[in-house]
């Protein structure tokens, strides 16, 4: 008798040491994973009793809470639909957050560190403070230019993006992907029509919910002969030194030979380097890479911003969007030694170089700004739900030196010479200096090809005021220069926001 009791006691004993196991370990280690979990409906509802912080920018909201009658309390509300889209994300009840709403999450839900006063002070008062309001560095009247610019553009593109930068500071002016998206259905309480809206958008074969602006990377084209003058400049050329060109060159071991874009284009056998810039000249800047050489394009790519992996664009000392690593790609033989074809292609922006659009805004701006390349962001102060306590302001800092400033004036005079000159007429801005650069880029045998521009806006003070880059996906003809049109609108808008001409 006392062996079988002995048995079920310690069978009892086992079972008790296991949930006691057990309990410690969904209440030591499993905790935050439930209490934080999209599933725990107990949660979700204390998240909506707090009204979520205001998103803005020059004083327009962009991003609000109104009261409802329903369990949770508060509804997301984006009063600019698709304008602002791709920067501020959305914040739902059961899908993932994205965007500023996802960066900022926890000033906005007024869970952050930095609003525990304001939290001490509700067990007191019984009320539920509002969470930290954020506030951008957006133009409204830039965002509003680059949006319709792409959405209206003139060449029937239907993809595409457009960055604006402030040199100075790397303040972010504009940011639109398109196509676009709606982020209200995707906020929504009934969380099976988030869904379907979600699945729809995600089903898209046009892909509204990529920002192409950060996350995808395209051939530049001739946008990257920036990058083959800047590494000429440093290497002992001027802008009047004068280059091989002509109407057509065939690279050492190459198969095809690289022409220019129309038999008007420096047929010459010498051209300047301002003049190859000016017409953009394939064969000019083809010739000049491979004497280059690959490793000094790398290098000069690497100084303006290429390769780099850690790039997120938001708070200047936090999180933010993460930006994909644009790529200068192969350009050496399995050798080890330059492949001549390659570099040549390379330096004309195709091959397999590829690179963001806030990369091509970002070249522009280093080249404005006398060579200095500010850190990108988005995020300008951080408000307490007061509106007068500010817990965060941007201070704007250097990121790299791309060029020094003689060879950062050399630029500046060769791309005003593409817009006065040459292929960036559109982009013309009275009373502003503007430079700039086109771009045509090889998408595919059988698809048109990219349009892009990349330029800045300099004014009478000789400050830069704004710097931009506009890419339009499957452009074909004209897609450059349609470019060109809409990147003088969004330096325009900067330019009136700020109260001038």
């Amino acid at each position: 008798m006392n062996a079988p009791l002995r048995r079920v006691g310690v069978v009892v004993m086992v079972l008790f040491g296991l949930l006691f196991v057990n309990l410690n370990y969904v209440q030591a280690l499993k905790a935050d994973e439930y209490r934080n979990s999209d599933y725990n409906g107990r949660v979700q509802v204390a998240e909506y009793e707090r009204k979520r912080g205001i998103i803005e920018a020059g004083g327009t909201p962009l991003a609000t809470s109104k009261e409802t009658s329903g369990d949770l309390k508060f509804l997301r509300t984006y009063p600019k639909g698709e304008v602002y889209a791709h920067v501020l994300g959305y914040k739902p009840v059961n899908l993932a957050d994205t965007g500023i709403e996802k960066s900022e999450n926890e000033f906005l839900a007024g869970t952050s560190d930095q609003l525990f006063a304001d939290r001490l002070r509700d067990l007191f008062t019984g009320k539920q403070t509002a969470g930290g309001d954020v506030l951008l560095t957006l133009s409204p009247r830039a965002q509003e230019a680059a949006f319709k610019g792409l959405s209206d553009n003139r060449v029937g593109a239907t993809k595409g993006a457009a960055v604006a930068i402030d040199p100075r500071t790397g303040a972010i002016q504009a940011l639109v992907s398109m196509p676009s998206f709606d982020p209200n259905p995707l906020a929504d309480h009934d969380t099976k029509q988030a869904q379907a809206a979600y699945d729809r958008l995600e089903a898209d074969k046009d892909g509204p919910l990529k920002n192409r602006a950060l996350s995808e990377t395209f051939p530049p084209g001739s946008t990257m002969k920036v990058i083959v003058a800047a590494a000429a400049l440093e290497n002992g050329y001027n802008p009047h030194t004068r280059i091989p060109a002509g109407s057509s060159w065939l690279p050492p071991t190459a198969g095809q030979p690289i022409r220019n874009a129309a038999p008007s284009i420096c047929p010459e056998d010498e051209v300047s380097l301002m003049s190859a810039l000016t017409e953009s000249c394939n064969t000019g800047f083809a010739q000049l890479g491979v004497k280059l050489g690959a490793e000094k394009i790398k290098e000069e790519a690497r100084r303006f911003g290429f390769e780099d992996e850690e790039l997120t664009v938001g708070r200047l000392n936090g999180d933010g969007h993460p930006v994909a690593a644009s790529r200068t790609g192969d350009m050496l033989a399995p050798s080890g030694q330059d492949d001549p074809p390659s570099v040549a292609q390379s330096s004309i922006g195709q091959n397999n170089v590829r690179m963001t659009p806030l990369e091509g805004a970002m070249i522009a701006a280093a080249v404005a700004n006398n060579g200095q390349q500010m850190r990108p962001y988005l995020v300008d102060r951080l408000l307490g739900p007061d509106r007068t306590t500010q817990y965060y302001k941007a201070a704007p800092r250097q990121l790299r030196q791309s060029v020094g400033a003689d060879v950062a004036r050399s630029l500046q005079e060769m791309m005003v010479s593409v817009v006065e000159n040459g292929t960036g007429r559109n982009a013309q801005i009275n009373g502003y200096r503007v430079g700039g650069k086109t771009g045509t880029a090889e998408n595919g045998a059988d698809r048109p090809e990219h349009g892009w521009f990349i330029g800045f806006a300099i004014n009478d003070k000789g400050e830069p005021v704004s710097a931009v880059c506009v890419l339009l996906e499957s452009a074909g003809t004209g897609g450059s220069a349609e470019a060109a049109r809409i990147s003088g609108a969004i330096m325009r808008a900067v330019i009136a926001d700020r109260g001038g001409r």
